[in-house]
């Protein structure tokens, strides 16, 4: 997301819907923002922290953007016996909770038009937490994806 038009900052975003193996608890969103270009440095980073916030196995489904194929990403994920790596087709983001994520940042975000990055930074992280307080949006991120979540 970037600021007004006069301005070239931007904020770069990872992100991850955690569903718990146990449906009776909650779901959680985790976001890690950098105002960097992305590389498999940020990815790996991104796989640690959720190494520490999610305790046991991980399944990881991600899409099959160039930076999450990575010779980095990969040897790391390689070296994580929790992380299980799945893949979705290529071109198909419809399957993607982590979309609906971006999809309703960018409608929180719509009507602002930030000046700097301070001022795109609050108004990302006013969306993400309005995002996380609402168990609706979050499990809206899973249902409208075309998988099946039983």
């Amino acid at each position: 997301m970037r600021t007004s038009l006069n301005h070239h900052q931007r904020l770069n975003l990872f992100g991850a819907v955690l569903v718990p193996y146990q449906r009776k608890k909650l779901l959680q969103l985790t976001i890690r923002s950098y105002t960097c270009t992305l590389t498999g440095v940020q990815v790996v980073a991104f796989l640690k922290q959720l190494l520490r916030t999610v305790s046991g196995e991980i399944v990881l489904v991600w899409d099959n953007h160039p930076i999450h194929q990575r010779r980095l990403v990969e040897n790391f994920i390689e070296n994580q016996p929790r992380l299980h790596v799945y893949w979705f087709p290529t071109c198909a983001p419809e399957l993607n909770p982590a979309e609906f994520i971006w999809t309703q940042l960018k409608e929180h975000t719509a009507s602002t038009a930030p000046r700097n990055l301070l001022e795109l930074r609050h108004n990302i992280l006013s969306g993400v937490s309005k995002i996380r307080r609402s168990q609706v949006r979050l499990q809206y991120c899973l249902s409208a994806s075309d998988l099946s979540w039983k």
